[in-house]
């Protein structure tokens, strides 16, 4: 529920950053599209094997940013470049604090120059520090202006955009039907412009399942109409419509790590913290436990967003994050688990006795920020975070981010379960931990998992 209660007033009640997010209640939101739609395997599945056709309207909070003074605001907290940004280019946007530990991601769209001609879009965490920065800037007489469009969790009516990802083998041809044509060549992460039944539609193109694909938008009272002629266009090449269940395990195969945990608890983030609502700054789940808040901060480089960093401005954390590049400590993998320890995880409930921590099917987070630690014997490697099962490959898997001494092909063991338990409703309030054995992948995952780890089976 919301309040009033700022984070920085929530940390003094309750004593700790730690102990306020591992005990804070984050329920799992419901959003206006149906959970599945055949069934989340075989939804799962299409991407891979055909075409699928994921509703992205409602899930990610959007703000809409325009004025001359933007681009040199968002220069002074972000390490990506925006020498040649321009409209008709889309950038994966970072941030990090004064010390170079990551805030956020999300995907800043450059649409057009028009007054709400950008607009970032993913989950709040970097939008709200984007956010309180335009604010301030805007009291300090800058040029430069804002709209929050909350998800549709939190807002009252429809969005300004819908949003259609078309993923799959088979999604250019479906592209060619609908266009009866070449599909129009975009380059990766670029904005191209078409016409589908007789609406103007934007598209972005770039990949969500580690598979080719677009990503539709447009307004909202079109959106009908453009859904009906992309499932008509796909009909023949078996498209499916894909539910909030399936397209929660997107993650797991693309590499990208949802929600890393914000870098938000130290000196030049206090009066953010004041401005912050506690409701909205998450709740930690999973294994790793510190009195330490900085056990639970990641650099760029530790998620492969490193790719993002350009050194060829000014920026808050600029410093600090030059001695992260130049001295990576670990790096993002996939863990594919051990089918004999989850099999054992899943068995645990249905025999007498306290079972280990609940593991859910396609996603296992109960937390905002998923945080399990991940061991060799007694020495802790890494954080697995998002976490879940891949129908294509039968598979169940984590992203984390282990010590760069760890080999490909390693085995590892996750810790699953919390010690102590919290006291948020989401975690079992009686388990136990164990110890789920994982091999060390890339991450994205795939080709690896269908050649050498299969052929190791």
């Amino acid at each position: 529920m919301m309040t009033s209660e700022s984070l920085a007033q929530a940390i003094a009640r309750v004593g700790s950053p730690v102990e306020l997010l591992r005990n804070q209640d984050w329920p799992a939101f419901t959003f206006p599209v149906a959970a599945e739609f055949t069934n989340w395997r075989d939804e799962q599945r299409a991407w891979n094997t055909s075409v699928a056709l994921m509703d992205q309207s409602h899930h990610m909070t959007q703000l809409f940013l325009g004025g001359e003074d933007l681009i040199p605001m968002l220069e002074r907290i972000s390490p990506n470049t925006f020498a040649t940004f321009r409209p008709g280019v889309a950038k994966q946007l970072i941030s990090v604090n004064r010390d170079g530990y990551l805030i956020g991601d999300g995907i800043l769209f450059y649409n057009s120059e028009d007054r709400e001609g950008l607009v970032l879009i993913g989950h709040h965490l970097l939008i709200d520090w984007v956010r309180f920065n335009a604010e301030k800037a805007e009291a300090a007489g800058a040029d430069v202006h804002h709209r929050l469009e909350g998800n549709s969790h939190m807002r009252q009516g429809p969005p300004t955009f819908y949003r259609y990802e078309l993923q799959g083998p088979h999604a250019n041809e479906v592209m060619s039907k609908l266009f009866e044509g070449p599909v129009p060549e975009v380059k990766f992460f670029h904005i191209g412009d078409f016409r589908i039944a007789g609406r103007d539609v934007k598209a972005l193109r770039h990949g969500m399942a580690g598979q080719p694909g677009f990503e539709f938008f447009g307004p909202w009272e079109d959106g009908e109409a453009v859904l009906q002629a992309l499932l008509d266009a796909g009909e023949e090449f078996g498209i499916r419509r894909v539910g909030a269940k399936a397209y929660s395990a997107t993650p797991l195969e693309s590499g990208w790590v949802p929600t890393p945990f914000p870098a938000i608890f130290d000196e030049d983030f206090a009066e953010y913290r004041d401005w912050l609502p506690a409701a909205r700054a998450g709740s930690i789940g999973g294994s790793l436990y510190s009195d330490d808040i900085h056990d639970f901060y990641m650099t760029p480089y530790d998620l492969g967003l490193g790719k993002s960093v350009r050194f060829d401005h000014d920026f808050h954390g600029r410093e600090a994050l030059e001695r992260h590049a130049a001295l990576q400590r670990r790096h993002k993998v996939t863990l594919l688990w051990n089918a004999e320890d989850v099999a054992a995880v899943v068995r645990s409930q249905l025999e007498p006795g306290i079972p280990a921590k609940f593991l859910d099917f396609p996603k296992a987070r109960y937390g905002l920020f998923q945080m399990d630690e991940v061991r060799q014997g007694d020495r802790l490697v890494g954080v697995s975070t998002d976490a879940g099962y891949v129908a294509y490959d039968q598979l169940y898997m984590s992203l984390a981010t282990i010590d760069v001494e760890v080999p490909e092909g390693a085995e590892v063991e996750v810790v699953w379960g919390e010690d102590p338990i919290s006291a948020k409703p989401q975690a079992d309030a009686a388990h136990r931990q164990v110890r789920i054995r994982a091999t060390v992948a890339p991450a994205p995952y795939h080709d690896y998992a269908r050649t050498v780890y299969r052929a190791n089976d």
